[in-house]
């Protein structure tokens, strides 16, 4: 039986993350792949504020610290100068999908060749609990105790699917790692998001359905449960555009 090795890519750093948060899985995931395609010594990691906002603590590569949802552009302005540095953001829903709108539509809409790890737990989790563009309708969070109303608040922003109709990306997908079967293929997204940078095809975006068991107030096992109950009928999986 082969040994279970952890990845050169991952410092030794005690991480932050809630006990029960899938962001862990996630880290090793694009680690390890920054590791197969050797690319551990040229890759820049753009993190801003949320959950991960030390990230750059526990790549072993250069990071930067963007300003709230400004990883996309800070990213653009990173490559344009290293165009042989392999870039890539790792960013939450409250970052990507509400303050960082803008920025995701418009490096994406430019094709801009770096890669996005978007973390989706339907919530903000570093700032208390909040209601996200990511939310699901009925979901109960500390702004919207009553769960999330379809008639005031509409539902949830679906952000591969928004991003695959712009005409730029080269590569969209939506994975989740709630279960091991899953794990490994989103593995497989994100490597192939790399990839595509490395080839010069242009902007990817992969969005990982995720938990976040402290503000759901739920335990990590029903954490898992739920991403698998409530969020893959809200969030289909799968690759929503793929350039050839």
């Amino acid at each position: 039986m082969p040994n279970f090795n952890k990845t050169k890519m991952i410092t030794d750093v005690t991480m932050h993350y809630c006990p029960g948060c899938t962001h862990g899985i996630i880290h090793r995931l694009v680690a390890e792949v920054l590791e197969e395609l050797n690319i551990n010594d040229n890759a820049i990691l753009v993190a801003p504020v949320g959950c991960s906002v030390i990230a750059y603590n526990y790549f072993k590569c250069d990071g930067i610290e963007a300003a709230h949802g400004r990883a996309p552009a800070v990213a653009t302005g990173v490559k344009r100068v290293h165009p042989n540095k392999v870039v890539f953001t790792y960013q939450g829903d409250g970052d990507l999908a509400s303050i960082g709108m803008a920025e995701t539509v418009h490096v994406a809409s430019r094709n801009e060749n770096v890669t996005t790890i978007f973390v989706n737990n339907a919530i903000y989790g570093m700032t208390g609990g909040q209601m996200a563009p990511t939310t699901l309708v009925g979901q109960v969070t500390t702004t919207s105790p009553y769960g999330r109303a379809s008639k005031n608040e509409s539902g949830p922003i679906h952000i591969a699917e928004m991003i695959s109709t712009i005409q730029g990306p080269a590569y969209v997908a939506r994975v989740s790692v709630h279960d091991v079967p899953n794990i490994k293929k989103a593995k497989e997204a994100i490597k192939k998001a790399f990839q595509y940078q490395l080839d010069g095809k242009g902007y990817s975006l992969v969005e990982v359905l995720s938990t976040c068991p402290t503000n759901w107030g739920m335990s990590p096992v029903d954490a898992l449960k739920w991403v698998k109950d409530n969020m893959l009928n809200v969030f289909p999986l799968g690759v929503y555009k793929e350039e050839k």
